[in-house]
């Protein structure tokens, strides 16, 4: 006789909650039965169980009856899409959310092929799903707002008229243009497209506006970039016609300058020079070993007044855009190559800096004046660097003694107080693209870092902290440039992690600069030296424009303000207004209640100033697209800068170039992405890959219109051709114990095939829109060799 069925005890409501919390959705009372085979009579006591629990608070009651974990977020939720974090993962967060406790951190999933990315602001609904960590991951259901109205994108022909390839890596999407709305355009050419509406199967319909040229025109890369960006490049007439109309100005009653040798030092491609240096001991016996500095700046103010049409330009620029071929500025060539440019031997308006320092580099006093000065020499960084290690030229030779010997003479001093104060300085290498005569890439290397480029900054620095405490004395408004001390939750993840390869950062202190510094020391002497530095910089918050002053706390500044570059930069040309009505300067200064509007205008010059930063390295990125085009199916070496759920992404480092890995190509098994320790974790083969190390890969593909790079992890074979060994930390992932679960990242079982042809190089059809994201990072390029947007 059969034996007859025990029934399963009732689960107790402690199993109940770790079931609810554990399950990536709500559950209702059937789930919950069938989960701990609940049947018969015993369901009445299931339910009592559940009043209970639903009484207490520890869960809520959801659509259906069914239950999540109180404090959560629906199954589907209309989102905010908010950004994308350093390592390439699109951010949201719910519309909607009525807790005075921060949202759960909500990852997007990819969308499917061809479909447009995610860009800041937009704003969807979502379906959710709870993962074990308490973050969230969401798909996209449907897009609340509308499609884009204008595409830049490549024409190709087709029967029925013809396609646009979006050069975007947000706006993913190709738009169908008619015969009748293609405005002539050719194969291959870029074009500027207006979205006319979406046709019943999906697919964007448009019409071409404007024939920019062909894609195979080195100009092109900037150009994308501009117009994908929506950088102002045309000023209006007024704007125009009056920077025509300026003209030099005479002494009157101007301090005149002109017999103080200042110097310009600049990158040898710059165009405007808008800064002046000079130095001398200062004469004052009670500060023996102090020296005197003069640092002199455009007077921008006297040509550009408050709300007149080149101020209503400069405004809307925000500042100047510097790309490899060209320079988009924020004021007229009259005003930003010519008049506004100290260039040598010819008066120029000028408002300068007297500063003088102890022998330590301490800021004693300082006093502003707007003088006429003249120029003795326009350097470059390289010439003043060789000057100064003895290989002196016609034209530096006689500015030894009077010019660059007490320059070099007042940079150490304050190169002394910088270290003494403990300012964050990371190790970034920064690419420079070099441009043969016909405006094609020649070659990509890291651009130098010499003392002569550390002088200058050095100067404006003490220029800068001078004009932010004039303001301050004379009761100005001042557009500070602040930097906010790191986010807590940020810190304790780096200290965390640190811990895990035997690194330190101290607790229960205040967090200051000089605690990263000591860290990224210690780090130097270890082979973790690249990671730590990545992971520092992620740490740090944004530097942005304010009326309200919270200190520099990457500079370990209690007060800092631009003042050194009005040619390029809005900010700085507001300073200098509010210096000239705080000091009694003359006309130029500030207008009456503009200090009102600094907050606005802060949000305003901040938000360009990351737009022209993202433009300058989408353009770099396409430049360096193309500059590897030729090498698609050979191996290199890179580093990985990026560890994300969807792949890896690669520094490679010959060239800076930045690419991706899709987690597609990495082999037959599900990958966990270790978030706290960077990683993605083999479930089956426990392989690692981690932050910062260091792989051979082949490049895949290398697409010109996006910038964007595709890699693969290049297979032992090619690891030994390509001089990979284990102690050198190359070639393939590590094989290391599985220490923690991250959330489970699957391959299709159909991607293997397409792992090993992407391993190959050969036998893969290129796919125009497998770009991925990049990962956003902030940029030193100034456009004039100048290292960080402080």
């Amino acid at each position: 006789m059969p034996r007859s069925k025990k029934p399963a005890p009732i689960p107790t409501k402690q199993q109940i909650l770790e079931f609810i919390s554990q399950s990536p959705t709500a559950v209702g009372k059937r789930e919950i039965a069938r989960a701990f085979q609940v049947t018969g009579e015993d369901r009445v006591a299931l339910k009592e169980i559940l009043r209970e629990i639903r009484a207490e608070g520890t869960v809520e009651k959801r659509e259906r009856r069914r239950l999540a974990p109180a404090g959560g977020l629906p199954e589907y939720a209309v989102l905010v899409i908010t950004g994308i974090d350093a390592d390439g993962e699109v951010l949201a967060r719910p519309q909607v959310w009525k807790s005075e406790s921060p949202p759960p951190v909500i990852f997007m999933a990819p969308d499917r092929h061809g479909t447009p990315a995610l860009d800041e602001g937009e704003r969807v609904l979502a379906r959710l799903t709870r993962q074990p960590d308490e973050t969230y991951s969401g798909r996209v259901v449907r897009r609340i707002a509308g499609p884009p109205r204008r595409v830049l994108g490549i024409f190709e022909p087709t029967p029925e008229g013809g396609k646009l390839l979006s050069t975007d890596r947000r706006q993913r999407a190709d738009c169908r243009i008619d015969q009748r709305n293609s405005g002539g355009a050719e194969a291959g050419e870029l074009v500027l497209a207006e979205v006319l509406h979406t046709h019943r199967y999906g697919a964007l319909q448009a019409k071409v506006v404007e024939r920019l040229g062909h894609m195979d025109d080195p100009k092109a890369a900037s150009l994308i970039a501009i117009y994908s960006h929506d950088i102002p490049t045309e000023f209006s007439a007024a704007a125009l016609a009056q920077a025509e109309a300026a003209r030099p100005v005479s002494l009157g009653e101007r301090t005149d300058l002109r017999q103080v040798p200042l110097v310009t030092i600049d990158g040898a491609d710059a165009r405007d020079f808008d800064d002046a240096v000079w130095a001398e001991p200062d004469p004052d016996p009670a500060n023996a070993g102090g020296w005197h500095l003069i640092m002199a700046i455009a007077d921008v103010a006297h040509y550009v007044r408050g709300d007149d049409a080149l101020d209503e330009e400069a405004r809307r620029r925000g500042n100047s855009v510097y790309f490899p071929d060209r320079v988009v500025p924020m004021l007229p060539e009259n005003l930003s190559n010519n008049l506004c440019s100290l260039r040598p031997g010819e008066d120029r308006a000028c408002v300068a800096a007297h500063i003088w320092i102890d022998r330590r580099g301490a800021m004693r006093r300082h006093r502003f004046v707007r003088g006429l000065m003249r120029s003795s020499a326009r350097l470059t960084y390289e010439q003043v660097q060789a000057a100064r290690d003895g290989r002196v030229d016609q034209q530096t030779a006689p500015l030894m003694e009077s010019v660059i010997t007490p320059l070099y003479g007042a940079y150490e001093a304050l190169a002394e107080a910088r270290k003494r104060r403990g300012t964050l300085d990371l190790d970034l290498p920064e690419r420079q693209v070099i441009l043969s005569k016909d405006g094609r890439v020649e070659r990509i290397e890291a651009r130098t870092r010499f003392d002569s480029h550390r002088l200058i900054e050095e100067f404006m620095i003490a220029a800068n902290v001078a004009a932010a405490e004039t303001l301050e004395q004379y009761r100005q408004p001042a557009m500070y440039r602040v930097h906010d001390a790191p986010d807590a939750a940020k810190i304790a993840a780096l200290r965390e992690f640190l811990e895990t390869i035997g690194l330190s950062l101290a607790k229960g202190q205040v967090i200051r600069p000089k605690m990263f510094t000591r860290l990224l020391e210690q780090a130097a002497r270890t082979p973790h030296a690249e990671m730590v530095n990545q992971l520092v910089l992620r740490s740090q918050a944004q530097a942005v424009y304010s009326p309200v002053n919270i200190g520099h706390f990457g500079l370990a500044l209690s007060r800092y303000a631009h003042f050194t570059s009005p040619i390029r930069r809005y900010a700085d040309l507001l300073v200098h207004r509010a210096l000239i009505t705080g000091r009694r300067l003359g006309e130029g200064g500030l207008g009456p209640n503009l200090g009102d509007q600094f907050e606005e205008i802060g949000a305003h010059i901040s938000a360009t100033e990351r737009r022209a930063a993202s433009a300058e390295r989408d353009a770099v990125d396409r430049y360096t697209a193309a500059y590897l085009s030729s090498r698609v199916g050979e191996v290199m070496a890179g580093r990985i800068s990026g560890v994300t759920r969807f792949g890896l992404f690669i520094t490679l480092l010959d060239s800076g170039a930045d690419g991706l890995v899709p987690i597609s190509t990495l082999g037959g098994e599900y990958w966990d992405h270790d978030e706290s320790q960077h990683a993605l974790v083999g479930r089956q083969s426990g392989e690692t890959y981690r932050l910062s190390q260091r792989l051979m890969v082949r490049l895949v593909e290398a697409e010109i219109a996006t910038g964007g790079l595709i890699l693969a992890v290049a297979d032992e074979e090619a690891d030994r051709a390509g001089g990979a060994s284990p102690s050198t930390g190359w070639g393939r992932a590590a094989t290391e114990p599985k220490s923690r679960v991250g959330r489970p990242l699957r391959r299709s079982p159909s991607s293997k095939g397409k792992a090993e042809k992407s391993r190959t190089g050969s036998g893969q059809k290129k796919s125009k829109r497998q770009t991925g994201i990049r990962p956003s990072r902030p940029t030193g390029k100034s456009g004039r060799g100048r290292s960080k947007r402080r």
